[in-house]
């Protein structure tokens, strides 16, 4: 035994004592892997808040240049390698988390879903599955749907969803793809605005639609404007996820939907 050995050996160390206030959240109830566009910016940070204690959030990124349906084509091949990397942090559920992908076509995110479990053995969901569930809660029919996308990415998203029995009433966009600079900067008060005055009377909910825009803050200030559920792309995956791990925690703050069963 070297000096420095000795040393070490003959001294007292502290006892490490628990924090009742833990620094690290190691997912002690259950980890969520999520599949990510690379340009994302907002979803990590946004589910992190949301998240209950114990519950925590990995994450692997797919490359995504924007929402045109080859770029699509170009992430969603990679979906094997990326959910692959997720059970190797043995995630206890898989989520594809891109709204414009999952919503692509009807029957598109069953694929993909299909595709990670094939890959990986574990249970995993979409944004889409989250965002259907959420309408299905609130039996919500009729529907406005406001987002940064261009038009045919929007389109696509309404086909998508009258095919799960949501009518969208009416729908805008702000022309924005692949730019998850741009579409973080807008403000949650504008899209407050948005949402607001897109209101229609004969609605049962609105729709923000994007994980990579800043709507959750937004969430309370616009069901008070409208007196309807507003159910965000970020909110819904949250509480779809909570609800399939079987933890009853929710975050408070996020709108109506944290309080359905």
């Amino acid at each position: 035994m070297t000096a420095s050995n000795a040393l070490a050996a003959s001294r007292t160390w502290p006892t490490i004592s628990a924090r009742s206030d833990p620094m690290a959240n190691y997912g002690d109830r259950a980890r969520i892997g999520m599949l990510l566009p690379s340009v994302n910016r907002a979803a990590e940070p946004q589910i992190t808040e949301m998240l209950p204690d114990g519950v925590s959030l990995h994450t692997t990124r797919l490359r995504l240049l924007s929402s045109k349906k080859e770029h699509i084509d170009e992430m969603v091949s990679d979906v094997e390698r990326g959910a692959t990397m997720l059970a190797d942090a043995d995630v206890d559920l898989i989520v594809f988390h891109c709204t414009a992908a999952s919503m692509f076509a009807p029957g598109f995110d069953d694929g993909i879903i299909e595709r990670i479990g094939t890959a990986t053995s574990k249970p995993a969901t979409s944004t889409s599955k989250g965002c259907v569930e959420a309408f299905k809660t609130f039996e919500a029919k009729k529907i406005t749907l406001t987002t940064p996308y261009i038009q045919e990415t929007n389109d696509r998203e309404v086909d998508f969803l009258k095919s799960h029995g949501v009518e969208v009433l009416s729908e805008t966009g702000m022309g924005i793809t692949g730019d998850g600079g741009a579409m973080l900067a807008i403000e949650p008060e504008e899209w407050r605005r948005r949402v607001t005055e897109q209101d229609e009377p004969a609605s049962d909910a609105a729709f923000l639609s994007c994980t990579a825009i800043r709507a959750v803050e937004a969430i309370d200030a616009i069901e008070s404007d409208i007196d309807k559920p507003v159910v965000t792309s970020n909110q819904a995956m949250v509480w779809h996820a909570l609800r399939k791990l079987g933890i009853d925690d929710r975050p408070t703050g996020y709108g109506r939907l944290m309080g359905a069963d």
